[in-house]
């Protein structure tokens, strides 16, 4: 079963930061990480890890006790196809490219990937420079994570249909206001089903 964003998100954090420090984060630096309002919202998530097999955690749920396991899983080819906003709507550029992403992340269909530009959905845990997975979809359900066309314009957020005829694309930043436009004037081109980040040194 794929992974949801928050869980890749988690799993693909606490992978790094092994990597980079040699022993796993603690739960308050989780959640200070990804943005996560609760310790108790960092347990749920790494709980559903272990039952489908990504981590353990060995030593009776001591904070640093978690040790991730390999993901059996090929890597799949989908089309990157530039830059989106996560902030105000800027045009997403095509280029002639791929990513190899894992077999995890993907759900049923068509998929591509583009790179965010913006923090207005940091409180989601999404980061400029992370690269987003996202599955083909003409529509959308209240609240899922969209890539949307906004007048031809690229944007993510999460969506909400408003009474009225109207659309609202919310970001996750307490600091910015939502994108309020007419069913007309958007198209939604899919959802955010996966997360890619890499850490350098500077």
């Amino acid at each position: 079963m794929p992974l949801t964003p928050a869980q890749q998100r988690v799993y693909q954090f606490v992978q790094d930061y092994l990597q980079r420090n040699g022993s796993a984060p603690s739960y308050e630096e989780i959640r200070k990480h990804l943005g996560f309002r609760s310790l108790n919202a960092v347990s749920k998530h790494l709980k559903q890890l272990e039952q489908r097999g990504y981590l353990q955690s060995p030593w009776n749920n001591r904070k640093r006790a978690l040790e991730l396991l390999p993901v059996r899983s090929a890597g799949f080819s989908i089309p990157f196809l530039g830059v989106v906003a996560a902030g105000t709507p800027i045009e997403a550029v095509e280029v002639p490219e791929s990513i190899e992403v894992p077999e995890s992340f993907l759900s049923n269909g068509s998929h591509f990937a583009l790179r965010v530009r913006g923090d207005s959905m940091v409180e989601e845990g999404i980061r400029e420079g992370d690269i987003l997975i996202i599955a083909r979809q003409p529509h959308a359900e209240n609240g899922q994570t969209v890539v949307a066309l906004v007048r031809g314009e690229a944007t993510v957020k999460k969506f909400y249909r408003q009474s009225g005829e109207v659309i609202e694309l919310r970001p996750a930043n307490s600091a910015m206001e939502p994108i309020r436009v007419r069913p007309d004037d958007v198209e939604i081109v899919g959802a955010v089903v996966g997360l890619l980040r890499h850490y350098r040194r500077f």
